[in-house]
């Protein structure tokens, strides 16, 4: 059973002339006919009494009618939706992003994109990378904003800021009054890491190996915010990037002197997936270099 067998159907349903349906429809008499009658077989009853080319719907058409015109109502309002939530001025725009970039970066790119694009919307969803990446591999959306690029060739990677990477020690530290630091001089030193789940986490081992220094891990935290508490209460160290969410009181900011130690933030998008007319332009204003006002 086809939708245009049911869209012919009704049309002649409503009409009750074959030939008047046909000319409706745009297609000659012999294929509105065939159309019927191969959905009639296919529901095994006569849907219409026939008087040459005049019909009159039966007690089975009308019975079917009343399901098809609410078939093709849904259908009609699917089309709708679609069209709503794909139009290039008036979308909806599928985001997924890490926790702590819905402090300052999430909500001041969205601002500055819909002062651009004001009919524009956005469904948000957000959490650790894992959970951001599983949204995007289920379809749940469409774009995904996070601190580590793809590790394979099926996800672009759109590069956006890059932040530096500081030592962050409690006030009363040690450390705390040097105007920057080499990591080499933290061996040692009790250190505030993160769980499996944060993307820093693996950028930071993998300097550290290179370095050929241990931490001495003293707390595993699910997020930076925590980190960033631990620390300003005295209970260890850790490198952070300077974000509005991180910068707490009690804290200090200690710069690092080796080269390389920063945090890149960017956006990933699946090669093979199909995108939006509004989302194509909202990945095309970000490749184009967005600025936050």
């Amino acid at each position: 059973m086809e939708l245009t067998q049911l869209e012919y159907f009704l049309k002649v349903a409503r009409m009750e002339h074959l030939t008047k349906a046909a000319e409706s429809l745009s297609i000659t008499q012999p294929a509105l006919s065939h159309s019927i009658s191969k959905l009639e077989a296919e529901l095994g009853v006569p849907l219409f009494e026939r008087k040459g080319r005049n019909l009159k719907i039966n007690r089975y058409g009308l019975m079917f009618s009343k399901h098809v015109e609410k078939i093709l109502q849904e259908v009609q309002r699917g089309k709708k939706e679609i069209e709503e939530h794909s139009n290039p001025d008036s979308g909806v725009i599928h985001l997924a992003y890490l926790n702590i970039l819905g402090v300052d970066l999430i909500p001041n790119l969205i601002r500055d994109y819909q002062k651009l694009n004001p009919a524009i919307t956005f469904e948000l969803s957000q959490g650790d990378k894992g959970t951001i990446l599983n949204q995007v591999e289920e379809g749940q959306s469409d774009l995904m904003i996070t601190s580590e690029k793809p590790v394979n060739d099926t996800f672009e990677w759109v590069p956006m800021l890059s932040l530096p990477l500081y030592l962050v020690v409690s006030a009363d530290h040690r450390l705390a009054k040097k105007p920057s630091v080499s990591l080499g001089e933290i061996t040692g030193e009790p250190f505030v890491g993160l769980r499996h789940n944060c993307s820093l986490k693996n950028s930071l081992l993998t300097r550290v190996h290179h370095m050929n220094f241990t931490l001495a891990s003293t707390y595993d935290a699910e997020d930076l915010q925590t980190v960033a508490g631990f620390v300003a209460a005295g209970l260890g160290i850790s490198v952070l990037p300077k974000t509005a969410g991180l910068n707490i009181d009690g804290l200090k900011w200690i710069p690092i002197e080796d080269e390389g130690w920063c945090w890149e933030v960017g956006l990933h998008l699946k090669k093979e997936r199909y995108l939006s007319p509004a989302t194509e332009l909202f990945v095309k204003f970000i490749k184009e270099g967005f600025s936050l006002g």
